[in-house]
């Protein structure tokens, strides 16, 4: 039996499993319809990505699916969210005669030009112009960053040092690209989510679609065997390569790579801990923290475990009776930590993390201690606009794939675009952040369930924040940013409508 007809009978056979667990719960969410649309198009998604032997077979199944998916769904939100990673993202080219390179499709884009763009035209065209909602702060601050991105050309990092020059062709692409990957993913999300179910409904969505790639992951970890690997070779023609720490195999499954993958689980986490709330049964909300848990452990990245960690304890400690439950959160996460340390696996955990004498990957850590240092150097020297040849200056970061890895977000901004250009990127998610914390604390008490959604949201923001900190912002962790920022944004203007709550 060919590989990936293996791969294929294993993901499907997990999925299959998964759905079927996670139904009851999905329910209280979602409506049956809803779920099983869905749930169907993952299906199809899934067996056409493993069987198509190109990228463009798929996408001819993949468009009207997807059109059709996105006119039926009630809340095409939640339907983006559960199938942002179906398949991983791999760049195909749109060959364009007389032009070198016009666009690069992939699952991202695909969704947002049949599912994204769709939904927000027809929610224009619904709502009679007195009540469509017009631009505010929010739109303006990330309208302006995409201009400066637009305006400001970083050349890539090519061989031999040559330096590309710009284009007003360029200077176009860069401008859709950002309408298509960030604004327009803020703006349904902001505006599609216009009241309190539409919102906890999407991050059921997100937290359905984490559960299959937590069930993969732990497949991989276990079998030392990436499931979605076949896929990359057959659409792109390069193979994929399994990363290693410590000798053991860091799950990816479909979201690209483990520090990736680690993310989404760290969010989906977090949300699954104001999720809960709503299920009545011990077991499944258990059998929720753990399998997001072992997925993050096999996906073997420190930042996500830091990161859900962090989300955890200050979700608990802004609720209710905050600080008995930190207290409490603390003891059970000291036991389980030392049932982790002295299972089979606890040389393993421990051998990873600095403050506890690990030293598996410290050059990472070096890596990353060094880069904050140097970029620091040269925003000093450039600190409003930034250098557009920053990369020219690091050469001594330069790591033995041949590659300067600007594995921290508020680094590669601020270097290329400046303080400015960091301040206008942070603006939006720290504005609406400040906005649902002062209202979830104003009605704590007399509202204590939207109170604590509210807080669910603002803590993985806080979560995101500090994550970003090791890693770029690409793949889900650039969705992510603005996922959250449209929910953060959708929760605060639902408040100000009592009778929508």
């Amino acid at each position: 039996m060919p590989e990936s007809l293996q791969q294929l009978l294993v993901v499907l056979a997990i999925a299959t499993l998964t759905f079927a667990l996670a139904r009851p719960v999905a329910l209280k969410f979602s409506s049956a319809s809803d779920f099983s649309l869905r749930r169907n198009a993952w299906f199809v998604l899934t067996i056409v990505a493993f069987l198509s032997p190109s990228f463009w077979l798929f996408a001819l199944v993949a468009v009207p699916l997807l059109v059709f998916a996105g006119h039926r769904d009630t809340n095409p939100v939640a339907l983006y969210l559960l199938l942002m990673n179906v398949v991983p993202v791999i760049p195909i080219d749109i060959p364009v005669v007389g032009i070198n390179h016009l666009l690069e499709l992939d699952i991202y884009r695909l969704l947002a030009f049949c599912v994204l763009i769709p939904t927000a035209w027809r929610q224009r065209q619904s709502r009679p112009e007195t009540q469509a909602r017009g631009l505010d702060r929010v739109d303006f601050l990330l309208i302006a960053y995409g201009a400066l991105q637009t305006l400001v050309f970083v050349p890539p990092d090519l061989p031999d040092h040559l330096i590309l020059q710009d284009s007003l062709t360029n200077m176009m692409r860069r401008a859709v690209l950002f309408f298509i990957d960030s604004y327009l993913v803020y703006f349904v999300v902001s505006r599609s989510c216009s009241n309190r179910r539409l919102i906890v409904e999407a991050m059921a969505a997100f937290c359905l679609a984490c559960a299959l790639l937590a069930g993969d992951a732990v497949f991989e970890a276990l079998r030392h065997w990436l499931l979605y690997t076949n896929i990359g070779m057959r659409w792109q023609g390069i193979p994929s390569f399994y990363t290693m720490r410590g000798g053991a195999l860091r799950a990816m499954a479909s979201s690209g790579g483990p520090l990736i993958l680690g993310y989404l689980l760290a969010i989906a986490f977090g949300f699954w801990l104001y999720l809960q709330t709503h299920v009545e049964s011990a077991r499944l909300r258990i059998a929720g923290v753990l399998l997001f848990w072992l997925g993050l452990l096999a996906a073997y990245s420190r930042g996500p475990w830091l990161g859900a960690l962090l989300i955890y304890f200050t979700f608990t400690a802004l609720g209710p009776r905050g600080s008995s439950r930190v207290f409490r959160a603390a003891g059970i996460t000291a036991i389980i930590a030392g049932a982790l340390l002295i299972s089979p696996i606890g040389e393993r955990l421990t051998s990873v993390l600095p403050f506890m004498g690990g030293h598996v990957d410290q050059y990472n850590v070096d890596y990353r201690r060094r880069l904050a240092w140097r970029s620091w150097e040269l925003i000093k020297e450039h600190p409003w606009l930034g250098d557009r040849l920053a990369l020219v200056k690091l050469q001594d970061l330069r790591q033995g794939r041949g590659i300067i890895d600007l594995v921290n977000t508020y680094a590669e901004v601020a270097l290329f675009y400046g303080l400015l250009g960091l301040s206008l990127f942070l603006s939006p998610m720290l504005l609406t952040l400040s906005r649902v914390y002062r209202v979830a604390r104003g009605i704590l008490h007399s509202d204590s369930d939207y109170a604590s959604l509210g807080i669910c949201l603002c803590v993985c923001a806080v979560g995101t924040l500090m994550m970003i900190a090791f890693s770029s912002l690409y793949l889900g962790y650039q969705k992510l940013f603005y996922v959250l920022t449209g929910l953060l944004a959708a929760y605060g203007h639902v408040a100000r409508r009592p009778e929508r709550r």
